[in-house]
């Protein structure tokens, strides 16, 4: 399910459709000494690459899939190690109500094998880095998508994996619980500070060679969240309460249907409307309701 790619010392396991969910493209860091493997996704099977050590860049069930298949030393950012250690603390991040709670347990059970516990998994912090012999590999800290997610720079190969900062045309997703849009933004300037030869992806977009075409790209899904501030801000042109923007929908497209749907547009609405309030270009009314000021 999975084609190699070589990119210097850093072997690219594409999955077969692209890495469109809940797919992905895992990474694999090969050293003189150790093996690491990054984000083993549900397109790995038992036995489809070694490894000394495995590192989550962030803790989603697609980038998580595929631990089971190793019993290796794991690492993750401390902030995401209880999304990584356990399917409850995974799911409680989605914010889901009761019903849809219990089914999304049942499916990433199912789907993706997680289990209900997963014990071991060890906390680092940015700037940490995995000594693989004549290569080393660098957690930088990306946060936003979740709060530890983060990235790898692989020297001296200058290979940078970004994880889910993934130039999708989608654009940034900060729909959790504990997601920032601040964060993902000051997240993706971190990124574009950074001169690599490679820029891998998890999902869809793989690897992007040279700074100049990632910066590009990478412009193009950062307007993506500018985007959706400046359809709030016409949305609001008249007085609109929070349910009324959640039915607008900033994110996804009117015709998806999901349980999850309703609590990511909630969650993003409330964060853009928290900038644009704080920016002075939008007033909240006694009434609850909201509307632009500019």
């Amino acid at each position: 399910m999975v084609t190699p790619q070589t990119f210097g010392r850093v072997t690219v396991l594409a999955a077969d459709n692209g890495g469109v969910l809940p797919y992905g493209n895992s990474m694999v860091v090969h050293g003189s000494e150790r093996t690491l493997v990054i984000d083993p996704s549900l397109a790995l099977g038992p036995g489809t690459v070694a490894a000394d050590l495995v590192f989550l860049s962030h803790g989603h069930e697609d980038h998580i899939a595929g631990l089971r298949h190793f019993d290796v030393p794991s690492y993750a950012h401390h902030l995401d190690v209880p999304a990584v250690s356990s399917l409850d603390a995974l799911v409680d991040q989605y914010g889901l109500p009761p019903d849809a709670r219990d089914e999304a347990i049942r499916g990433l059970r199912d789907e993706f094998g997680l289990p209900v516990r997963r014990d071991g998994v060890i906390g680092v912090a940015d700037g940490h880095v995995f000594e693989l012999g004549d290569v080393t590999a660098t957690v930088v800290h990306l946060p936003g998508h979740t709060p530890g997610h983060c990235g790898v720079l692989v020297e001296p190969d200058g290979f940078f994996y970004v994880g889910d900062i993934d130039l999708t045309s989608f654009g940034p997703m900060y729909g959790d619980v504990h997601s920032s849009a601040d964060d993902f933004l000051a997240s993706i300037d971190r990124v574009a500070a950074v001169d690599a030869h490679w820029y891998g992806t998890f999902h869809q977009k793989g690897v992007i060679e040279g700074p100049d075409a990632f910066r590009e790209r990478l412009g193009a899904y950062r307007a993506k969240l500018y985007e959706r501030e400046r359809t709030l801000l016409d949305f609001l042109e008249e007085p609109r309460s929070l349910a009324e923007i959640v039915a607008r929908r900033l994110v996804y497209r009117p015709h998806v249907s999901a349980p999850y749907i309703d609590p990511i547009e909630r969650r993003v609405a409330e964060q853009h409307l928290a900038r644009l309030i704080k920016a002075g270009d939008v007033a909240e009314s006694p009434d609850g309701t909201f509307e632009r000021t500019v």
